[in-house]
């Protein structure tokens, strides 16, 4: 399925209102319930950037990402260039973030996979089960060429925006 028809479908209605899905690599799939380590972790990762970056670049909380023709993923965070987005969803990103509990193995690979081949060149993994943030750059192809763990007591410093640094542990915990 490509990307319009999967819009079209979402503005005639064909999903539930409580129903949570998202297209990846042609395929319509139901997102992973979210538990509140999840949530949690989204809340304060969102409250560091709206005020750490300002007029910046906007904080897009599990909005949609046009990521390819045919993959419109959710991330739980986007950092993306200011801009109308009334008339699409941002297709480049500076840093998207997942927050996986249920969800790590889909979040490496799958949307690993997506992201480094829309070119972002910041990825985060954040593993709220073992406390640490992976952190993907360098993407060539469908692959990040780089990624590293950061741990509770480590703090990680944005690729686009390098005077804005996060503390693992501010976070999880």
């Amino acid at each position: 399925m490509r990307r319009v028809e999967y819009e079209r479908l979402g503005q005639e209605g064909f999903f539930d209102d409580d129903e949570r899905v998202e297209l990846l690599e042609g395929v319509i799939v139901q997102m992973s319930p979210r538990g509140t380590r999840h949530d949690a972790a989204i809340e304060r990762l969102n409250r560091f950037f709206v005020l750490a970056l300002a007029d910046r670049a906007v904080v897009r909380p599990q909005l949609a990402y046009a990521a390819s023709d045919i993959s419109e993923p959710e991330p739980d965070l986007a950092i993306v260039a200011a801009g109308d987005h009334d008339l699409a969803h941002p297709a480049e990103a500076f840093l998207l973030i997942e927050v996986a509990d249920s969800s790590l193995s889909k979040d490496r690979r799958v949307k690993g996979r997506i992201y480094a081949a829309a070119g972002v060149p910041e990825y985060w993994v954040v593993d709220v089960t073992a406390g640490a943030i992976e952190v993907s750059t360098n993407p060539a192809g469908d692959a990040y060429g780089e990624t590293r763990v950061a741990r509770r007591g480590e703090s990680i410093r944005l690729q686009a925006f390098p005077d804005v640094e996060i503390a693992v542990s501010d976070v999880v915990h």
